[in-house]
């Protein structure tokens, strides 16, 4: 009888301890993993992908700051004389209400742009359907906090059931005495209408705000350029400042891992020495994936890996299967079919861009597909699976 494989990639949430500040997370994943292969019977194969969140990578190493810690950087580096511009943050209780809470605490007028009718990873500031009822074009038209409330009224959030202008306000009025007001408007360039010290709040469109205020006299700086320097033993992220980083207790942030990539460096070398295989490894936040029903992208981590292997490099290089079926090979049917599909996949091109046998495969780093496969699986709550292998994710149907 011909052997036929039957199963195609395989992803396995990995229980671990608890991690804590200090933890030796090399050791702990090691172990767990061996641990679980022990329990459940598998193999670690070569190319398998063990993929880390990176909330237990910022927590063993330590890197959190405070509210207080980013107050005293905004007084540092912004004089605040005219208020303090924020452009375009998102609206998020643990994330950007806490950075909020920063730079209220400074103790600067600030003035808060908002984009709508949503933020950049579509949490809505309003229903969207009132754009088209109010004839407003989002693309010129500015709205004030007074048009807000006469036209949205007391509008919530249908996931959090907050209204954000609302915390927002709360937030800035418990820290200090002084002001906020709220600018509705998509045009970054409306901010400086009321001051000329501002923080780019946005995440992926970071770049493209920045370039547009910086060349109007302005004291600009993004999220990224905050807490990203060493300064006594608070946590920092070179690469990233504040963005990624979350809420853990009320006067204290988590910010984004460091180091990630010789961390995954050291678990595939430690995975490669108890097990003579060579998997590729990788550290994973938010995946890259839009929630069809309430319209929310995941991804409010600036990346999805922060570190990976060298292997993880690229995106997909695949032909289409259904695509061959109905087309090059649509005489062929059973056993000749299958052979056929085999050749097809043995022979391809290394490069399969723009080739029509590849049309509608996915064009993604291979990243981002493994790290939102891996944020699906260990989720954000009570899973406990910090930690996902998966295997079989570079085979396809030629591979044995």
């Amino acid at each position: 009888m011909i052997f036929v494989r039957t199963t195609g990639t395989i992803a396995r949430g990995i229980r671990t301890p608890i991690i804590k500040e200090g933890d030796n997370l090399v050791e702990i994943v090691v172990e767990s993993l061996l641990s679980a292969q022990k329990e459940n019977d598998f193999e670690f194969n070569d190319k398998g992908v063990i993929a880390i969140t990176e909330s237990v990578l910022a927590r063993s190493q330590g890197n959190y700051i405070t509210v207080d810690d980013i107050a005293c950087e905004i007084k540092e580096k912004f004089s605040g004389k005219d208020g303090i511009g924020i452009v375009f943050p998102i609206l998020s209780r643990n994330r950007f209400s806490m950075i909020l809470k920063g730079i209220a605490r400074a103790g600067f007028d600030i003035y808060m742009q908002l984009s709508y009718p949503r933020d950049e990873v579509g949490n809505p500031l309003f229903d969207p359907a009132k754009i088209r009822e109010l004839n407003i074009n989002p693309y010129n038209d500015v709205l004030t906090e007074e048009d807000y409330l006469k036209n949205f009224g007391d509008y919530k959030h249908p996931y959090t059931g907050i209204n954000y202008l609302k915390l927002y306000k709360e937030i800035v009025q418990s820290e200090s005495n002084a002001s906020i007001e709220f600018i509705l408007a998509n045009d970054p360039a409306v901010i400086l209408n009321y001051t000329r010290e501002i923080i780019t709040a946005d995440i992926h469109t970071r770049a493209e705000t920045k370039a547009i205020l910086e060349n109007n006299d302005t004291k600009v700086l993004g999220l990224d350029e905050i807490c990203n320097q060493p300064v006594d033993n608070r946590g920092y992220n070179i690469d990233y400042g504040l963005l990624g980083s979350n809420k853990a207790t009320g006067e204290r942030l988590k910010l984004f891992p460091r180091d990630a990539k010789e961390f995954v460096n050291k678990i595939q070398q430690r995975i490669h020495k108890e097990t003579g295989v060579q998997v590729e490894v990788m550290v994973y936040g938010d995946g890259a994936y839009k929630d069809p029903t309430g319209k929310i992208w995941e991804l409010a981590d600036p990346v999805v890996s922060p570190g990976y292997t060298d292997g993880l490099k690229g995106t997909p290089n695949e032909v289409k299967l259904k695509y061959l079926a109905d087309n090059d090979l649509k005489e062929l049917a059973g056993e000749e079919l299958l052979d056929a599909m085999k050749d097809e996949i043995g022979g391809k091109d290394n490069d399969l861009i723009g080739d029509i046998r590849a049309q509608g495969t996915t064009p993604r780093q291979l990243t981002d597909l493994l790290g939102s496969l891996s944020d699906l699986i260990s989720g954000s709550g009570d899973k406990g699976t910090p930690v996902v292998l998966i295997q079989g994710y570079f085979d396809n149907l030629a591979s044995n």
